[in-house]
């Protein structure tokens, strides 16, 4: 299982990337930076660090995820990555303080990917995780999209592709469940 580090926008990261900023970073982005390098993961997800957006927000964080097959399986089977936005104003569109962002990356068997429902049911992967761990959150927004490839020319002995790919956005609710007893 492992920590989770990455990168901040403000500048303020240490030369491995891992301080949550000075004095000048506002305590609610460190608590929220610090919570999410302490999040433990499946063996089968790795995280790593990556540069944040630097316009979105004044404060951001950011991590990438590989998810690989079975224990000893160098199968990528999905990839992702998960931004922690911050403006201490606030932001009208988001309608609070923070924000996550989301991009998610899978190859899927064409039969998968010609299911009409599939956008929905990717949406809903999505909500009914939140809603699961009990996280408050509103202003949900993104969107699902399928492409199928298929391959010519030099390329014509690749078998043809399809892969789905999800962007959502959400805001965290600023007031988070209790702790369980």
């Amino acid at each position: 299982m492992a920590a989770v580090q990455g990168h901040l926008s403000n500048g303020a990261d240490g030369p491995d990337g891992t301080d949550a900023g000075g004095e000048d970073t506002p305590p609610a982005f460190r608590h929220a930076v610090t919570a999410l390098r302490g999040v433990r993961v499946r063996p089968e997800v790795e995280l790593d660090p990556t540069p944040p957006p630097r316009r979105l927000a004044p404060y951001s964080y950011a991590l990438e995820a590989v998810v690989t097959g079975a224990a000893g399986e160098d199968e990528e089977l999905a990839e992702g990555r998960l931004i922690l936005l911050h403006d201490p104003a606030g932001h009208d569109a988001w309608r609070g303080t923070f924000r996550l962002v989301t991009l998610v990356h899978a190859d899927l068997e064409p039969e998968i990917a010609a299911d009409p429902l599939l956008p929905e049911v990717c949406w809903s992967w999505l909500t009914g995780a939140l809603e699961a761990r009990g996280l408050p959150y509103g202003e949900p927004s993104g969107t699902v999209t399928r492409a199928s490839s298929h391959y010519f020319g030099a390329m014509g002995e690749r078998e043809p592709s399809t892969r789905i790919e999800i962007r959502a956005s959400w805001t965290p609710s600023d007031h988070p469940p209790p702790e369980p007893a």
